[in-house]
């Protein structure tokens, strides 16, 4: 009978349902799915129209706002004319350097391709950015914040702030993003830039003689009586800037995934490629507005005009526009300030993060290093007739097939895991040489500055310890002054002209990944190169190569059509996936019963 078919369908069908409504109730790691066009897009961030990467029409792009052991699922549309990448500054990707996305690890998004990444981000909180890793494009956009909500369960070491606020502070240049790593190539300088954006937009006018008339700014609109928490990124290229807001002090109480000791600044130096959240408190009279001000440091050059970039804090009882001088900033070339800063962020060891446990109960100044590198930097100079830029004497050379795909296919001659240790005596190349991590191995790496300009590195896939920094030559004497307690773990550290950095590192994360500087003109002539992490005891310890894999290089006959491969369309959680499975069973349940 018809209504017995049908009973006898129903039974199994609603025991599955109860399984995956049980399921999608009590999972801890969640799905979110975005879709994101990049493309060219009109603004005029100083007044002159230009051309500029936006997501989904934004500049720049959208924030990610997720929290701890969320997965999350990007499909991006590459719109440009030219191939893309998009990577994920300080998201460690935890045995998955496949959705790095960088040279080293992923073949570009040719154009008018989409590709779909997908990581989860594993035991990690706090403040970090994306921007396109190839081409100089990063100089004209692309970029947008990341937010990594704690779980419910783990306190904030701070009350809850009345709101959350991102800014993206960055030197612009006029020029195109071709046309800059076209004179880079050349041997020309980036030079001054043409203004500081915040947000996107230009400076608010503040002195008439400086700043011409018509220039969009940002206001951020706030309430008398609050705390915010503003997430600072500088997103810029070359320029370090410093960062203040007029009668406001700011408390630092976090920096890429690291709660901090909780203190109080005036101003703080944020260096390229870096991020900060602090705290602020809406406790001024609001007789006028107040100026945001993010201004070049330590440029090195006497010609400083337009380097301000303004913004404006609004209180809704505000009584008029801001104005007067701005707030003064430090010396401009007093590198001794600005070192001794950020030796004073200290790691607060006693707030939980991602996890229960204190921050610091991981006591890193215990453990035995068992591999140290010297890496020393310098300054722009001809290799084969070209421009290049090296670490210990090598010039990244980039290959067709990128490195995880000939480590994983097994394809001898693309790479060599023999970068050296320290500065070689001999003649600088263009090399691909990687470091040969030991898996748990704790790596000291000491970056030296040559250069007359501050210098920032960055290390994908973890989070490392500053533990010193200080002028003149690194020793091996230069460790006694190290901070072995509560010094601060993050993902990209500067380093002074003249001066060195070291940092330590536990490689627990398998993979390679890169290790870069920040800097994009010194980025894009060769300062880079990718530290190789292996599991010798577990072959299953990353997680496989995507299905959706672009192939490119040694590999490109591997390549499916654009139209064969996988697709996610824009839903908002793991939710709508399971509504579209019931969706069909019930057709099909029903369709069924009419039979």
């Amino acid at each position: 009978m018809p209504w017995l078919r049908f009973f006898n369908l129903l039974l199994p069908l609603s025991v599955f349902l109860f399984l995956c409504l049980k399921r999608y109730a009590l999972a801890s790691d969640p799905y979110v799915f975005f879709d994101w066009t990049v493309s060219y897009i009109s603004a005029s961030p100083l007044g002159l129209k230009q051309k500029v990467i936006g997501i989904n029409g934004q500049f720049p792009g959208p924030v990610l706002n997720v929290t701890t052991n969320w997965n999350v699922v990007v499909n991006v549309k590459n719109d440009l004319d030219e191939p893309l990448l998009l990577t994920w500054n300080g998201i460690q990707h935890r045995k998955n350097s496949w959705q790095d996305g960088v040279s080293g690890t992923n073949c570009p998004i040719p154009a008018g391709w989409n590709w779909t990444y997908q990581f989860q981000v594993k035991d990690q909180i706090g403040s970090f950015f994306y921007f396109p890793s190839l081409n100089f494009q990063r100089a004209a956009g692309g970029y947008g914040g990341i937010t990594i909500n704690n779980r419910d369960v783990i306190p904030l070491p701070f009350s809850v702030p009345d709101g959350d606020i991102t800014i993206f502070i960055s030197d612009w240049y006029t020029k195109g993003h071709k046309e800059l790593r076209k004179d880079v190539e050349n041997g020309i300088h980036l030079g001054v830039p043409d203004g500081i954006l915040i947000n996107g937009e230009g400076p608010f006018r503040f002195d008439s003689a400086l700043v011409s008339d018509g220039i969009p700014f940002h206001t951020i609109n706030v309430e008398p009586g609050k705390t915010y928490r503003l997430r600072v990124h500088n997103v810029g290229i070359s320029t370090s800037l410093n960062f203040r807001i007029q009668s406001h002090n700011l408390l630092l109480v976090e920096t890429e995934g690291s709660y901090t000791v909780q203190q109080a600044y005036e101003n703080m130096d944020i260096h390229v490629g870096q991020s900060y959240s602090f705290l602020v408190m809406m406790d001024q009279n609001a007789s006028s507005d107040y100026y945001i001000v993010a201004s070049s440091r330590l440029l090195n050059s006497s010609s400083l005009a337009g380097t301000t970039g303004v913004a404006i804090l609004h209180y809704s009882n505000s009584q008029g526009p801001a104005s007067g001088p701005l707030p003064d900033p430090p010396n401009e070339l007093d590198t001794f300030f600005s070192m001794n800063q950020a030796r004073s962020i200290r790691w607060n060891v006693s707030a939980g993060a991602a996890r229960p446990n204190p921050q610091g109960s991981f006591n890193y100044g215990q453990i035995t290093v068992t591999d140290v590198y010297v890496i020393l930097n310098r300054p722009s100079e001809l290799i084969n007739g070209k421009w290049r830029r090296t670490l210990n004497g090598l010039s990244y050379f980039t290959p067709s097939t990128p490195l995880k795909h000939a480590q994983q296919f097994s394809i001898p001659g693309v790479y060599k895991l023999d970068f050296p240790n320290q500065m070689m005596n001999r003649p600088p190349k263009l090399d691909t040489s990687l470091i040969n991590g030991t898996f748990k191995g704790f790596m000291e790496i000491i970056f030296q500055n040559s250069d007359k300009n501050v210098q920032t590195y960055h290390l994908d896939g973890y989070a490392f310890f500053v533990v010193g920094m200080d002028f003149g030559v690194w020793t091996e004497n230069s460790r006694g002054t190290y901070n072995k307690w509560d010094g601060v773990a993050r993902c990209s550290t500067q380093v002074f002209p003249g001066a060195w950095t070291a940092v330590l590192v536990s490689l627990d994360n398998a993979g390679i990944w890169n290790l870069r500087s920040e800097n994009l003109d010194s980025w894009y002539l060769g300062q880079e190169l990718y530290v190789s992490v292996v599991n010798p005891e577990i072959d299953k310890s990353e997680i496989p190569m995507p299905d959706n894999t672009i192939y490119c290089g040694l590999l490109s006959s591997l390549q499916k059509d654009q139209s064969q491969r996988f697709k996610f369309s824009g839903a908002a959680s793991s939710a709508d996936a399971f509504h579209s499975i019931v969706a069909v069973l019930i057709m099909t349940l029903m369709a069924t019963f009419i039979r």
